[in-house]
This record gives structure tokens, C-alpha cells and sequence, in this order.
């Protein structure tokens, strides 16, 4: 892993832990399905 992959790494974690979070606290499917979206999407871009 480079120095350039580190921040979308880090971006994905943080998106999956907010879908965690909402999940598990707010039980906000819509929250969660936002959250999980955005990370795919970065993960999409950055491959």
C-alpha cells in the first residue's frame, strides 16, 4: 500500500463505521443503505 491509497482507506472505514453506528443506534436502514453506498462508490473510484 502507498502513500496515495491511505486516504480512501481510511474514508472507507469511517463510511462503513457510520452505517455500523446508524445500524446499530438508529436502526435507520435508509442511513445504513446511504452509508454502505458511499463506500462502495469510493472503493469503485479508487480501484
Amino acid at each position: 500500500m502507498n502513500r496515495t491509497q491511505v486516504f480512501p482507506l481510511v474514508l472507507i472505514l469511517l463510511d462503513l463505521a457510520a452505517a455500523v453506528v446508524y445500524g446499530i443506534v438508529d436502526m435507520d436502514v435508509r442511513k445504513v443503505v446511504y452509508w454502505v453506498a458511499a463506500a462502495v462508490l469510493t472503493i469503485t473510484v479508487t480501484i
